[in-house]
């Protein structure tokens, strides 16, 4: 659910002060090893397809919504990305705009 939150952060190209708080903020008490983990996520390169693939079966839902949590949605590319990841994970654009409603956020789909 981290590397949901960092690879929707990294869809517009950077991720920045508020983005990386957000993420911050869902770790609480980390390891280490838990750091060099986010630290090494935000440097990689932002591959969809391949995060889309490693997502398992049923957790579709729950990914989009922590990746929505991950972003603050105020760019094209944020939009952009949030509808290939619906579309990749096999979400309706009904579903996720009930998803956005959940989290107050303005819908995807018009």
């Amino acid at each position: 659910m981290l590397r949901a939150m960092i690879n929707a952060a990294k869809s517009d190209g950077q991720i920045d002060e508020t983005e990386q708080q957000k993420i911050i903020e869902q770790l609480g008490e980390v390891t280490p090893e838990e750091i060099d983990f986010v630290r090494g996520e935000m440097a990689r390169p932002l591959d969809l397809d391949g995060f889309v693939r490693s997502v398992p079966q049923g957790l579709g839902p729950q990914v989009y919504l922590m990746s929505l949590l991950g972003i603050d949605l105020d760019s094209q590319a944020e939009a952009a990305y949030l509808d290939r990841l619906a579309k990749g994970l096999g979400i309706s654009p009904a579903s996720a705009n009930e998803i956005h409603a959940k989290v107050g956020v303005p819908p995807l789909y018009a």
